[in-house]
């Protein structure tokens, strides 16, 4: 039975996967670099660092530490431009309420925590996850299990606090917009679900996504436990 539902962030709670590329795209090009729709979506998965770093060695580039931080504050302030009107896919809320009451929730993302927070805190969001997992707290970016380890830890940290039992890896559902996230649910031993926010149903299924949906507002807690409640 699923006792936690793990989030991704860009892509599964915020429709901005192709904001997030318009910023990178100006920030970069103010460096005499060229971002391309497929560099973008080959690198799903990275964080803000390891992004800059590639497409900086694509273009045989050095970055320097001063120069990293000044594309990550400038990346930051274009995208909470293009996002004035919060474009919060539909039906999320909805859902994300609703499962607050039944099963523990947390988001792990590549993404930096003021990123998040900004977005969790204008959506009045942020009460809803017990964890939050982001780029700053693991050193490995999906498709390693390490985001998904982490913020079941962080989970059962707080649950032994509460004198309440842990919840276990094949107890945890994870949703996922990328095949980068799809392989980090599976490899840290939970089940997932894969939304086509970003890219094909097919490239979802090939990843290994036990279930694959259009859209969280075709989802319910009584479907979830329906769905997931018989898998291994």
């Amino acid at each position: 039975m699923i006792q936690a539902i793990f989030f991704d962030f860009n892509g599964v709670i915020i429709d901005d996967e192709p904001l997030q590329l318009a910023a990178y795209k100006e920030v970069l090009a103010e460096q005499g670099i060229t971002l391309t729709e497929s560099d973008y979506y080959a690198a799903l998965g990275m964080d803000d660092r390891r992004f800059v770093q590639a497409a900086f060695e694509r273009a045989n580039q050095p970055l320097s530490e001063e120069l990293y931080a000044r594309i990550a504050e400038g990346k930051t302030l274009r995208h909470r431009k293009l996002i004035e009107e919060l474009p919060l896919f539909p039906g999320v809320v909805n859902f994300l309420k609703a499962a607050a009451r039944e099963f523990s929730l947390g988001l792990v993302s590549m993404a930096n925590k003021d990123e998040i927070d900004y977005v969790l805190e204008r959506a009045r969001l942020s009460s809803l996850f017990r964890v939050i997992v982001s780029a700053e707290n693991v050193s490995s970016c999906k498709p390693s299990p390490e985001c998904y380890a982490a913020a079941l830890q962080k989970l059962n940290e707080k649950r032994s606090e509460e004198r309440r039992l842990p919840v276990l890896a094949g107890e945890c559902l994870v949703i996922e917009d990328s095949p980068p996230g799809i392989i980090s649910g599976t490899e840290a031993g939970m089940h997932t679900l894969g939304l086509t926010n970003t890219v094909s149903a097919e490239e979802l299924r090939a990843a290994g996504a036990e279930v694959v949906s259009a859209s969280l507002a075709d989802w319910t807690v009584d479907a979830v436990h329906h769905v997931f409640g018989s898998k291994r």
